[in-house]
């Protein structure tokens, strides 16, 4: 969702959140480029089912996509409102392998685990908090930029998960339950979707309906302006950076349920899929504009892009090219209009 907030009030701690005042050219712009991702993504529907129209346009195909695009989705949520802080989160698989490995542990599994589920899903969220928490405080006390922060978090992660591997044979998950349950449908919608569908309306209400919410967008627009307005910066970019580790743990847990078994690269290729569907999503890099839905239709135009194309039989370095245009493309027509104040590591 664009913004362009107007901060008002005494450079006070007890200054009141920043409103939030957009004008109508604005909404009614935010209208349009989202009718945008909808129009291509309905007319990219439209290309794969006249391409292959006896296995892209089924109920399985459709179930298929949405249960590739779940884990996506959950790290989209965070990995927006880090990008709408101007900030960038690299350690996406590494928290991703870390928490997924803490869950499976401590769910049956072929190394003798035992059925704790509620304890395997605090300690993985558990885990995610703390690298998302360590991250921000990094950032914030030592004023190191995101992108090395984060890059570091990412080895930390994942040499937390090789770790918890150890040297044994893989933990495969023995609860069919478990394993079944991403797949399984409730109104024809897999469970992993409905899950991605509930983290999403919890990031669209954190967005839209709270300080932390305002204050990220406030941030990202002017940093200097929220500081000398009240806002306590560190406190909120910490807190954005726990919401991210939070999203990348759930979707780890996720992962490892899809995958059946306990990985520490489960996370592997989720980055480079992610971040490309925010920017397509038309989140801005330079921060204070975009929004959670827009980077939802960001993820699934690229896995129906990605989709569309192995149905159709398209070669696997020909789909990479592709993919790749459409992230380069993407990438110069959101940059364009603010390229003078991109800053993805403050």
């Amino acid at each position: 969702m664009a913004n362009t907030d107007t901060l008002t009030g005494p450079p006070a701690a007890t200054a009141p959140p920043p409103a939030r005042v957009r004008s109508r050219p604005s909404r009614r712009r935010d209208r349009i480029e989202i009718a945008g991702l909808i129009g291509a993504l309905v007319l990219m529907v439209i290309v794969f089912t006249i391409a292959s129209p006896d296995r892209f346009p089924t109920l399985a195909n459709l179930q298929t996509v949405l249960d590739q695009a779940s884990v996506p989705l959950i790290i989209g949520v965070g990995a927006t409102l880090v990008i709408l802080l101007g900030s960038i989160d690299l350690s996406i698989e590494g928290v991703m392998g870390a928490a997924g490995m803490a869950f499976v542990l401590l769910i049956p599994n072929s190394r003798g685990g035992e059925d704790h589920f509620l304890l395997a899903i605090l300690a993985a969220l558990a885990m995610g908090l703390a690298l998302g928490v360590t991250t921000g405080l990094v950032h914030t006390r030592l004023k190191v930029p995101t992108f090395i922060v984060t890059l570091g978090i990412w080895y930390v992660g994942l040499g937390v998960a090789t770790l918890l591997f150890g040297t044994d044979s893989i933990p495969t998950i023995t609860s069919n339950a478990i394993t079944d349950w991403p797949q399984n449908t409730f109104l024809a919608l897999p469970h992993s979707f409905l899950l991605a569908a509930v983290v999403i309306a919890v990031g669209v209400l954190i967005t839209r309906y709270t300080r932390l919410g305002r204050f990220t967008y406030a941030i990202g627009d002017d940093e200097s302006i929220a500081r000398d307005n009240g806002v306590h910066v560190s406190r909120y970019k910490v807190a954005v950076f726990a919401v991210a580790g939070l999203c990348s743990a759930i979707a780890g847990i996720l992962a490892s349920m899809q995958l059946g078994a306990g990985q520490a690269t489960v996370g592997i290729g989720n980055l480079f899929l992610t971040i490309p569907a925010v920017v397509i999503g038309g989140t801005s890099l330079g921060g204070g504009r975009g929004g959670i839905i827009r980077t939802a239709l960001g993820v699934l135009l690229l896995v129906t892009l990605n989709n569309g194309l192995i149905v159709a039989g398209v070669s696997a370095n020909i789909r990479s090219g592709v993919a790749g245009l459409v992230l380069i493309v993407a990438v110069v027509a959101a940059s364009w209009a603010n390229r003078g104040r991109l800053a993805v590591a403050k």
